[in-house]
Parts: C-alpha cells; sequence; structure tokens
C-alpha cells in the first residue's frame, strides 16, 4: 500500500511490521467490503480490490503474494473497530495508547536476520479503585454457594495455552483456531451492573469472594476460589450454563468463554444476589458449593461419573520453577551516519512514518467520554490534535482530584542495547505523566507488559538483563514500585512462502503504564502551544545534556539502518531532580505547555506543539549537540516547555533549586503566523508552513480513514487541516457555570424526583445522574426491568431521562429493540402514555435512549414532526466533539 509520494521502504509499506499487526492463517480469499473500498475481511483480503494505482504489483513487489499470513494492513484496518467496539460497548473509554511498526533486517547472533512485528502486541486495560473493605479476601466457610455469573460456556480458547506457547504460524492451523477468543462486552457490562450493586452495599455485601476467569476457564477459576476460600468444594458440571451441549465434559470445564466470574455467596446472601442478577438480566447460575474437607470434586449428572476427584493438594502442589540459562554473547553493529542526510528529506520520512504520525485513525471510533470523568484525552486543543502525553480522569463528580495513566516503550534500541530499551521504557512512561501534577514521584506504580521470541537466539540473555536493570537497580533508585505486570513468551512468526520458510522475530519489548493520583486535573498541560498570553519561550529540557545517540531511532528506520549506540537513561538523580523541578513549575503554574521528547525526535516534538496550537514557531538550534540531522532527529529524554517570559527568571530558579539549570536550552519562540522556522546560527534549515507539515503527519491515518470508512468525510477532514483560518472549537457559553441553577426554583429541601432509565447494555447512567444531582433533582436509577416487573412506576417521577450507551450491544437499531420492548407490552405502554401525556413532566433521551424516544412517537403527543435515525455517512461510531449553537427554543431543558 503506498500512502506516501517520496520513495523509501519504510513508507512505502508504512505497516509492514505494525505493532497490532498479522498474525493467523489465511483460509480463503473470501472478503467482505462496501463500494470501491478494498475487500477486507479477517479472514483474508483481495489485493486487486485496492482503490490504488497498480496496488497488486506494489504488494507482490514488496510482500509477495499473501497465501498465508494475513498482512498488518489487513488487521490495522480491521483490528481497531473489534477493539473500539468493545470499548465502547463494556463503557471504558479509551484514553491512552501506543503504536508501534518496526520492521528491518538487522545483524544478530544469528546473522543478519528479519526483526519486528509480524505477531502483533496489543495492551488493553486500565486503572481502578478499591475500598478499603474490598482489599483482603477473607476466607468463607464450608456450604458457601460457588455461583459463575456472566455468558454460557462455548467451545473457545481451548488452544489457547498450547498456542501461544510456540512461535505463530508453526503451530497446527486448527490449534490456532482453538485458542481465537469471541467477545461479549454486553455481557460484561451487565456483569459489572451486579457487581457494581454489590460493593455498593457495603456491609451488606452479598458477595463473600470473587475471581476473574481467564486462561483455563471454570478448570482454573472454581479451584482457585476455593482454594484462597480455604475450602474444598463440590461441584454440578451440567449446572453450568452452555450454549454448545455436544461439548465433551472436559471442554465444559475448561474452555475459556469470557466474560464470567466465579462468585462465593453464602446461602443467606443468595436470594439478594439472585434478585440484583434477575434485575439487571445477567445470566448466573450456583454450579458448586465450598466443603469442609480440602478435596475436589466435579461430578458429571449426564454420564453419571465425576471426571475431575482428586486432592485440593495434588492440583495445588508447588510445580518445579522453570530454570533458564544462556551463553552470554555480542552483535557488533554499524554506525549510523547522519551527515549527509538531508534535514528536510529525513523531516519528510519521519512524519511519515506510523508510528510518529497521528493515530487519529485509532481515536475517534472509540467513546471517550463515557463515565463523564475524562479531564484529558488524547485530543488536544480547540482544533483536537492528537498528541496529549498523558490520559487523566478525575476521581469522582464532585472533586478535582485524580488519576493519571501513561504509556512508555522503546523496543527498537532492545536490538542494540535490551537493558537501555528497558530503562528508556520506564523513563519515557514518566516523562509523559510527568504532565500531570503529582504529589510525589513515589505515588506512581508501573506496570510492565513484557513480549520475547524466549529460548530464541540471544533474546533470554536480552530479557535477564533488561529485568534486572529495571526490576533490581532502576525502580528501586527511583523508589517506584512494579506491582503488576503480564508477559509473552512467543513473540516469533514463522511461515511458509511457496518453497520458501520466512520468520520475523520481535525485539524484546517491554511496554510500561505509569499510573498515579493526580493532586488537581485543572493544572494539566498538554503539548498546545498557547498565544495570548504575551511573549513567551520554547526551552528544551535536554537530560542527555549534549549527547544526540541515534542508533534505534525512528530516523534511522526510515533509512533502513539501526545505527549502534542506542540513548539510555545516563544519570537516575538527575532524572529525579528534573522531574521534580517540573512538578514545582506545573503546581505553581509557571509553564504554559509540554510535550516530551521520544519518537521523531526534538523536531517531532516542536511540530507536534505547532499543530496543536495552529500557531508557528522560530527556533535556533544554537549549540546543540551532533550534526544537523542528529540534533533534531535524536531521541534522547527530554521535553520542550512554553514559557512566559514574565515567569521566565521563575522557572530558572526552581531548576537551580535542583541543581539541573544546566539542562535548559532556550530554542526560540511561538509565532503567530504558520511557519515553522529552524534555523542553526542563523542558518535556515526548515522553513516549512504548519498546514503542509500538519498534512504530511496526517496523511498515514488519512490513508487508513479512506480505506476503511467513508473516502468523501476521511477527504472532508484531510483538506480541512489546509485551512489556516479556521478557529476550532471556541464555545461561548451565555450564563455563569458556577450559577445554582436549582436554587431559584425550588426549596432544597424539596428535590424533584427524575427517573434515570436504562436497558440491557446501557453504561450512561452514572454521569446522568450526576448531571440531573448537580441541577437540584433527585436521581433515581430505574431499569426497564423495574418496569416491566412493575417495581417501579413512572407516576412517581416528574422527570425521565432515557440513558445511552449501547444498549443491546449497539447493533443497528438499538434503540428501535428498546420502544417495542415497551410498545408491545400493554402495561409499560400505558404507563409511558399516561406519563408523557401529563403536563407536569419532562422527557430527554441521550444516544441510544433519543433513538428509543423517536421511535415512541405514537404515544408522545406533539412528536409528529419527529426525525427517525439512520445510519450515519461515515457509517462508523464517530467520537469527536462539535461546535452547536442552541437557537430558541419551547424545551424546558433549553429555556
Amino acid at each position: 500500500m503506498k500512502v506516501e509520494t517520496h520513495n523509501h521502504p519504510t513508507a512505502i509499506a508504512p505497516f509492514a511490521g505494525a505493532a497490532t499487526g498479522s498474525g493467523g492463517e489465511i483460509r480463503d480469499e473470501g472478503a467482505v467490503g462496501r463500494g470501491s473500498k478494498p475487500k477486507v475481511g479477517l479472514t483474508g483480503f483481495t489485493v486487486s480490490n485496492l482503490n490504488l494505482p497498480n496496488a497488486p504489483q506494489v504488494w507482490e513487489k514488496e510482500y509477495g503474494k499473501p497465501e498465508r499470513i494475513v498482512s498488518a494492513l489487513d488487521i490495522m484496518l480491521e483490528g481497531p473497530i473489534g477493539g473500539a467496539a468493545f470499548n465502547n460497548e463494556f463503557g471504558r473509554p479509551n484514553i491512552c495508547g501506543y503504536f508501534r511498526t518496526y520492521e528491518n533486517l538487522v545483524a544478530s547472533v544469528n546473522g543478519e536476520e528479519v526483526r519486528g512485528y509480524h505477531k502483533p502486541i496489543m495492551i488493553a486495560g486500565g486503572m481502578g479503585n478499591i475500598k478499603t473493605e474490598h482489599v483482603d479476601k477473607p476466607e468463607f466457610s464450608a456450604g458457601t454457594k460457588l455461583v459463575v455469573l456472566g455468558g454460557p460456556a462455548m467451545l473457545i480458547g481451548l488452544g489457547g495455552s498450547a498456542a501461544s506457547s510456540v512461535a505463530s504460524g508453526s503451530s497446527d492451523a486448527d490449534l490456532d483456531f482453538a485458542s481465537v477468543q469471541r467477545h461479549n462486552p454486553e455481557m460484561e457490562r451487565r456483569c459489572q451492573e451486579v457487581i457494581d450493586r454489590c460493593w455498593a452495599m457495603g456491609d451488606n455485601n452479598p458477595i463473600a469472594f470473587i475471581h476473574d476467569v481467564g486462561a483455563g476457564g471454570l478448570s482454573n477459576a472454581f479451584p482457585e476460589l476455593a482454594k484462597d476460600g480455604g475450602c474444598g468444594a463440590s461441584f454440578d458440571l451440567r449446572n453450568i450454563p452452555n450454549d454448545e451441549i455436544g461439548m465433551s465434559p472436559l471442554e465444559i470445564w475448561c474452555n475459556e468463554s469470557q466474560e464470567r466470574y466465579v462468585i462465593a455467596v453464602t446461602d443467606a446472601d443468595l436470594p439478594r444476589f439472585e434478585q440484583i442478577c434477575q434485575r439487571e438480566r445477567c445470566l448466573y447460575a450456583v454450579v458448586g458449593e465450598a466443603k469442609e474437607e480440602q478435596h475436589l470434586t466435579v461430578n458429571d449428572a449426564v454420564f453419571d461419573n465425576s471426571p475431575v476427584d482428586l486432592p485440593m493438594d495434588v492440583l495445588f502442589g508447588k510445580a518445579p520453577k522453570m530454570h533458564r540459562s544462556y551463553e552470554e554473547q555480542t552483535v557488533t553493529h554499524k554506525a549510523f551516519d547522519t551527515a549527509s542526510i538531508d534535514v528536510n528529506e529525513a523531516l519528510t520520512r519521519v512524519l511519515s512514518l506510523p508510528t510518529v504520525a497521528s493515530k487519529q485513525f485509532l481515536i475517534t471510533i472509540g467513546d471517550r467520554s463515557v463515565t463523564g470523568m475524562v479531564a484529558r484525552d488524547q485530543m488536544v486543543g480547540p482544533w483536537q490534535v492528537p498528541v496529549a502525553d498523558v490520559a487523566v480522569t478525575t476521581s469522582s463528580y464532585d472533586v478535582y482530584a485524580g488519576e493519571a495513566m501513561a504509556m512508555g516503550e522503546r523496543t527498537p534500541l532492545a536490538l542494540l542495547d535490551a537493558p537501555a530499551a528497558g530503562r528508556m521504557a520506564v523513563a519515557e512512561a514518566l516523562m509523559n505523566i510527568t504532565a500531570a501534577p503529582i504529589r510525589d514521584m513515589s505515588d506512581i506504580k508501573l506496570s510492565a507488559n513484557w513480549m520475547a521470541a524466549a529460548g530464541y537466539g540471544s533474546e533470554d540473555q536480552a530479557l535477564y538483563e533488561t529485568c534486572k536493570a529495571i526490576g533490581m537497580e532502576l525502580c528501586p533508585e527511583l523508589g517506584i514500585a512494579i506491582p503488576v505486570g503480564k508477559d509473552s513468551m512467543s513473540m516469533r512468526t514463522v511461515w511458509q512462502d511457496g518453497d520458501e520458510q520466512k520468520a520475523v522475530t520481535a525485539p524484546l519489548s517491554l511496554v510500561i503504564t505509569a499510573f498515579s493520583p493526580v493532586t488537581d486535573v485543572r493544572k494539566v498541560l498538554t503539548p498546545q502551544i498557547k498565544l495570548g498570553h504575551g511573549d513567551s519561550k520554547l526551552v528544551l529540557v535536554d537530560l542527555a545534556k549534549g549527547k544526540a545517540r541515534t542508533g534505534g531511532s525512528c530516523l534511522a528506520q526510515t533509512y533502513n539502518e539501526l545505527g549502534d549506540t542506542a540513548p539510555d537513561l545516563d544519570n537516575v538523580q538527575q532524572f529525579k531532580a528534573v522531574f521534580n523541578a517540573l512538578q514545582n513549575c506545573l503546581q505553581d503554574e509557571l509553564l504554559l505547555a509540554y510535550h516530551d521528547r521520544s519518537d521523531g525526535g526534538l523536531i517531532t516534538t516542536l511540530v507536534e506543539m505547532a499543530f496543536a496550537g495552529h500557531c508557528g514557531f522560530d527556533v535556533d538550534l544554537l549549540d546543540l549537540a551532533g550534526d544537523d540531522v542528529a540534533a533534531l532527529f535524536n531521541e534522547e529524554l527530554g521535553a520542550v516547555i512554553q514559557v512566559d517570559d514574565a515567569q521566565w527568571s521563575a522557572v530558572e530558579a526552581v531548576f537551580a533549586a535542583a541543581g539541573v539549570a544546566d539542562v535548559l536550552q532556550v530554542l526560540g519562540a511561538p509565532t503567530a503566523e504558520q511557519q515553522l522556522v529552524v534555523k542553526r546560527n542563523a542558518s535556515v534549515l526548515i522553513n516549512e508552513t504548519r498546514a503542509k507539515l500538519q498534512q504530511l503527519w496526517a496523511n498515514t491515518s488519512y490513508q487508513i480513514q479512506v480505506l476503511r470508512d467513508n473516502p468523501e468525510c476521511a477527504e472532508q477532514e484531510f483538506a480541512h487541516i489546509a485551512d489556516d483560518g479556521q478557529k476550532g472549537i471556541n464555545p461561548t457559553v451565555s450564563f455563569d457555570l458556577n450559577d445554582d441553577v436549582a436554587a431559584q426554583f425550588a426549596d432544597a429541601d424539596v428535590r424533584p424526583k427524575v427517573a434515570i432509565l436504562r436497558e440491557q447494555g446501557v453504561n450512561g447512567q452514572n454521569e446522568m445522574a450526576a448531571a440531573f444531582d448537580r441541577a437540584g433533582f433527585t436521581a433515581i436509577d430505574v431499569h426497564m426491568s423495574d418496569l416491566i416487573a412493575a417495581r417501579i412506576d413512572l407516576a412517581d417521577f416528574v422527570g425521565l431521562a432515557v440513558c445511552g450507551g449501547f444498549s443491546y450491544g449497539d447493533v443497528l437499531g438499538a434503540g428501535e429493540g428498546w420502544a417495542k420492548s415497551i410498545l408491545f407490552n400493554p402495561n409499560a405502554k400505558a404507563m409511558f402514555k399516561t406519563f408523557f401525556e401529563r403536563e407536569d413532566t419532562f422527557s430527554l433521551g441521550v444516544c441510544n435512549g433519543c433513538q428509543m424516544m423517536s421511535n415512541l412517537k405514537e404515544i408522545i403527543p406533539g412528536s409528529d414532526a419527529w426525525p427517525r435515525f439512520v445510519q450515519n455517512k461515515s457509517e462508523r461510531f464517530e467520537a469527536r466533539f462539535s461546535l452547536v449553537e442552541i437557537q430558541p427554543s419551547p424545551s424546558v431543558l433549553f429555556a
């Protein structure tokens, strides 16, 4: 797929080694698609349908015919849609991430070989919070019921452990497919609602113990539940909800069907727990019972036997530890000479590289506002440019305290110096999270995700040396803990291409996620250069103190080079001092903007800040180390800050007090003219418009959107970047947001009741309730099952707020299905009709709730002109902010 106009291998095939790249087997070339878009499906694609000149020839010249391994392009067109859909339907915003593409021929202990990402890395997760009373899981007594909550058993994931322990492509195809998981986020949403209802009861929580179901399915989760509870257990296999009755006992017990939990509930609490499950329409079953005897039995009523019958100490006896050994080996790499490279050619290549380029195609397909507590997502400023360093959420709806999350990784460096790659991953995560106000570095906790081709070449040596460098040296010196992580030890892909066997081996890949409490979310800095504050400076915070090592950089990658020397965290105490100085400046509000230096180097940091600020800059490299190219594109540790001239002396004083004044170097100043100028002692190196460079940077994302979404929409958005005059999103609010609007209408002791109505799958009810509470109402949670069962009557309310957020799994027309559950139920229809006909009520529908109400027109007076909702033009979920004008309206909500 050619997405750039210039001609170099990594730009012609930017997704050749996507970190979310290819894996799996093409069974056929069946394809799905629309119009002139490429026919892309999960089983493969037909390259002749790529809507590009000479596409088959370009593709086959670069990669050969796609016979067995699904392409990285295919994965990047389809994979993110599935990931975003899960987040959207479950109701958790994806507001942080990373994206790495790499594939290169490099020297190794095995000679020259292809290193990169054919086998994908995907990290999904986030932060949560827990009450003190839920930290410890106390043992439970014999007779406690053992329950499975969530979806039914299916023939899923039975090859998971076996398939993940071998190089992708080298195992049997049936084993690969047996390891595939399916997802049901709406069922997980229902499980979550049950769990939330239970823990909200405080001391009356009916859940005595809970365990998630993951690898090994119930065969692992239920025995662990019993063991952690200090008991044995007896289970009835056929009590497990099952959607595939042909499964063998082994398959029923061991399948890894997702969205399930195992829970211990006492006899006394079981009726309350069952009522909650029924209200939430969440599948559950009592499968077993805790026993005093330390023995595990699984009984099968169909075959009248016990397929599992053994003592607990046999099952949980101490297994022998795995031991690995290696012989220390070294590899000599050739230097990467940057002296003869043209600066502007290098800039074109680096801004086009997917690792550096805009990730917007991954972001706007996901809901980033659900929960109502997102204070900072990826999209920055009035022009919504995806350059944020950190994700930030508030802790609740009425405080400014919150939590921050940021990521760091420098995987190509591991091909040169694996411990340096690990240290740089930790340092990058910390430099990113520095944009949020944090009380102390020790408050930060890290999650370490390790990926390696264990047992291959010198990868065991790299893994050991990096674990030692991070876990035993760097993090203890920083005073930071790594309490959690994950690993995958099979990062090698092999396949047969005709008579030739091919292979791609990933570098040792350590991905660090940093989490921390935030003191005040209003003080979080972004990369957006801010004008209108008087004269200001752009200042480099250079932790490398003059070094300009380009090994493993994005620049080297675009020239098919690796280099011989990797950047590193050379001075831990200096790093801590710089971190503290930046935090002091942030807390005292001395800085206007902040952006760390990482992928793409200093020039990428600067241009992204200008993109976000819709402005220009005039900077001079002055005495920066290295030749022009090395100075601009090295990826040493550092950051660029924008400082008001009036605050500059105060910033200098903070860094001087920390003993690190020598890391500051003034580069130049931002300008209102949208011209990006870089000089070296008055010799102009770069002089380009903001629009031109931003379109170059956005082009890769644009090309993906053209192939995946509606091309017309993608083209309009891409053209919009070039408009220097567009003002972005700058809302004018005609009232004071801090006014207590409820005070003039009602006595504080008499708060009108509003029903916060939801259906299965809905996830927007908490923020809806918070909004009505702020406006002076008493918000009451009402599930459709409450109305159908006549536990609650709308006659008791003056307001009805129908919530949104992916009801019924967000199938097209989900709101219409919700409406029909009312219209086809005589009692429910009469209740809603009476409510709408009253003179003292109001209604609000949002998202799927709005779609639902539009389908109740026949029972809502005055709704004859209401529209009908159809699929949007882009045919994708669009998560974007809009600027709208509120016109005069008879609606009480707009009065």
